[in-house]
C-alpha cells in the first residue's frame, strides 16, 4: 500500500465513505461525489470508542476488499495537508483498526478527474475486524451500541441520509435502517450490498 506522506507540500485529497460524508470536521478547497474500486463499504468493524465500548462494542463502516465504492472526496490546500492527516490520525485511528493509504479515485464530475486520495481502510488483522455479520446480528450491536460519538444506531441512519443525498442507496445498509426504524427509503436506486447477508426472500 502507498504510504501517505504528511510532510508532503502539495493539496491532498480525502477519500471519506462514513461519517465523513456528512461530518468531515476539517477545512475543504472542493467537496466532489467520487468512486473507488477494488474496495467497498462495509459495516464490518467492531467500535470500542466512537460508537461503541470494548464491553458492549458498536458497529461502524470500512473500506473491505473487493467491489467498488461511492463516496465523497474532499481537497484540502497543501497549508492544511499536515494539520488535516494529524486530525484524521487522531479521529479514525484510535485504536489503529484501519490502514492508512493513499488510493486513486475517480471523482464523479463533468471531467471525470483521477486523483490519489487518503483512505483508511480495514486491517483484516486487527481483532476490531467483524468480517461479514448476519442482518441480526448487525441490529444487535448496532442497537447496544453507544460511544464518545453518541449512538450506533444514529450514525447507520446518518450514513443512509449521505447516501441518499448522493443519489443512490445500497440494499443492505438501508434495510438495517429500517429495522432499527424511523427511516423511510426514499431512494431506489443503484442498489449494492454493504457486506451484510440478506435473509432469504
Amino acid at each position: 500500500m502507498a504510504a501517505i506522506d504528511e510532510h508532503g507540500t502539495g493539496e491532498l485529497w480525502v477519500f471519506g465513505y462514513g461519517s465523513l460524508m456528512w461530518r468531515p470536521g476539517f477545512d475543504v478547497l472542493e467537496r466532489v461525489p467520487a468512486r473507488l474500486i477494488g474496495l467497498h463499504r462495509a459495516l464490518c468493524v467492531f467500535s470500542h470508542v466512537h460508537r461503541g465500548t470494548p464491553e458492549r462494542p458498536g458497529l461502524v463502516l470500512g473500506l473491505d476488499r473487493g467491489g467498488m465504492c461511492r463516496g465523497i472526496a474532499y481537497r484540502v490546500a497543501a497549508g492544511k495537508r499536515a494539520q488535516t492527516i494529524a486530525y484524521l490520525r487522531g479521529r479514525e485511528q484510535v485504536t489503529s483498526v484501519y490502514l492508512e493509504t493513499m488510493r486513486r479515485i475517480e471523482l464523479e464530475d463533468a471531467a471525470r478527474r483521477q486523483v490519489r486520495a487518503l483512505c483508511y481502510i480495514v486491517d483484516r488483522g486487527h481483532v476490531q475486524y467483524a468480517g461479514r455479520l448476519s442482518l441480526a446480528e448487525c441490529v444487535h450491536y448496532v442497537r447496544q451500541g453507544h460511544g464518545r460519538s453518541g449512538p450506533n444506531r444514529e450514525y447507520v441512519l446518518e450514513a443512509v441520509r449521505a447516501l441518499e443525498a448522493l443519489g443512490y442507496r445500497e440494499t443492505a445498509l438501508h434495510l438495517l435502517a429500517e429495522r432499527l426504524g424511523q427511516h423511510e427509503t426514499v431512494v431506489r436506486h443503484h442498489d449494492s450490498g454493504i457486506g451484510i447477508e440478506l435473509p432469504d426472500a
